[in-house]
């Protein structure tokens, strides 16, 4: 029988016993915002103090003295000189500290009852988040998603650029019936970043089994879709669904303009839409959008401009990470970068969209899209998935995106390699996201 795991601490809780003495000196970190009302305090008590002496009519100094002095004489005759000064000091810096720590505990336990992590632990969190750097994410899908929910642990300033080209399933039917721009691929990315992660993603992606015109529709898509309504467009709809959900970091369209996807394939075929290209089932030859130059959010190539890495990927090659590239603003943005970029590439094909591809094809594709290398390297999976799983995506028509490490050397594109897969227990694979976030984050470091 193997031994049980002991889950791993939590990050900024102290485990040991003694450390809990040591603790307090964490609230003199720099950045905490406390030392300086603790200080104003203080002074606040002494100005107390002074302003009873004069109101009473008396002298302050001359009386404040005399009271000390005689305080100090009784302590003396009680207490020899080297024992009471130390003691007194400790025990008004303890009467401070306690008093402080119960205030604000109460005051935390008013503002966040349920909150199982202590002030100084919010604090320091807070701290260290917010002072990440900014990351800018651009693709779609579950896998960006999965990317967030990592990277989130990193940094507060996250931004996900994510397509607005879907036209299936209930986003496709919110789409068509009400003309707002497509909210599925949104919705998995403000779940992800969500602080309440776990309860937002089980309420987002429910979807209703039953009822007229609802049987389909996730809950998420509709909340998006009842706040563009009352907000008036899509971009206003996230950042009010984004206080709502306390989401760390921000999640924004490519594009508020109505994009529709259209695929030429090798064999003569034209295809429009982004569900029905991956069903046509061909080798695409060409990929563009309607309209052709569709216009970027504003917001979006600013944090572009602004970014201190630019991560691309996971996510569809044709139907989720292109549609983005097809804005003409959002692609010149990623070309005039001068910040570290990567590009993670999917573990598996997609069936009618990278059959055969190696990671060499994905690295082609997109260099062939935009005339010029959008990133410094690609990110790929390390060891194939299990026997088990490979059978599991062979039945689908589905294989794992081989290393083809001669091509890539050909077209000068550095790769980085790690295991960054998690295996469910159903057969299929995805990013795992602290691994994946923890290799994204060291190579940056290393830049």
């Amino acid at each position: 029988m193997k031994p049980i795991k002991k889950p791993p601490a939590n990050r900024y809780r102290p485990t040991a016993k003694t450390s809990k003495w040591l603790r307090g000196f964490q609230w003199f970190l720099p950045g905490l915002l406390v030392k300086r009302w603790l200080l104003v305090s203080i002074l606040g008590i002494l100005l107390i103090v002074l302003g009873i002496a004069i109101s009473a009519r008396l002298t302050p100094i001359l009386f404040l003295s005399r009271l000390i002095g005689n305080t100090l004489d009784t302590l003396v005759a009680i207490l020899p000189r080297h024992m009471s000064g130390p003691l007194a000091l400790l025990l008004g810096i303890g009467l401070l500290w306690l008093g402080q720590k119960r205030a604000l505990g109460s005051i935390t336990q008013v503002l966040m009852p349920n909150q199982d992590k202590e002030l100084l632990e919010l604090l320091v969190s807070h701290r260290k988040l917010n002072r990440g750097p900014k990351i800018v994410t651009v693709g779609g899908g579950t896998g960006l998603s999965n990317l967030l929910r990592g990277l989130k642990q990193y940094s507060a300033n996250i931004t996900a650029i994510v397509t607005v080209a879907d036209d299936g399933g209930s986003s496709g039917r919110l789409r068509r019936e009400y003309g707002v721009l497509p909210p599925g691929d949104i919705r998995n990315c403000l779940a992800a970043l969500a602080d309440e992660e776990k309860l937002v993603t089980e309420l987002f992606q429910y979807r209703f089994q039953t009822g007229e015109g609802l049987t389909g529709h996730s809950f998420g898509n509709l909340f998006l879709t009842a706040m563009s309504e009352v907000t008036g467009d899509l971009e206003k709809a996230i950042a009010a669904s984004s206080q709502v959900l306390a989401v760390r970091g921000r999640v924004l369209p490519a594009t508020l303009d109505h994009m529709v996807l259209w695929a030429e394939f090798e064999d003569g075929r034209y295809v429009e839409g982004e569900s029905h290209i991956p069903e046509a089932k061909g080798k695409i030859k060409h990929i563009g959008c309607k309209p052709d130059n569709p216009k970027g959010l504003p917001q979006a190539i600013e944090d572009i401009r602004e970014a201190d890495l630019i991560v691309i990927g996971p996510g569809s090659l044709y139907t989720s990470i292109i549609p983005n590239l097809l804005v003409p603003e959002i692609l010149q943005a990623l070309i005039d970068r001068n910040v570290p970029s990567i590009y993670l590439c999917n573990i598996m094909s997609q069936v009618g969209e990278t059959d055969g591809y190696a990671v060499s094809d994905y690295v082609r594709v997109l260099d062939e899209l935009a005339g010029v290398r959008l990133f410094d390297v690609v990110l790929a999976q390390r060891h194939p998935p299990s026997e088990r799983s490979l059978k599991h995506y062979a039945s689908c028509g589905s294989h794992f995106t081989e290393l083809d490490r001669d091509n890539l050397a050909s077209m000068r594109c550095p790769v980085l390699l790690a295991n960054i897969m998690r295996e469910k227990n159903n057969g299929t694979v995805c990013h795992d996201s602290d691994k994946l976030a923890g290799v994204l984050m060291r190579w940056y470091n290393r830049q």
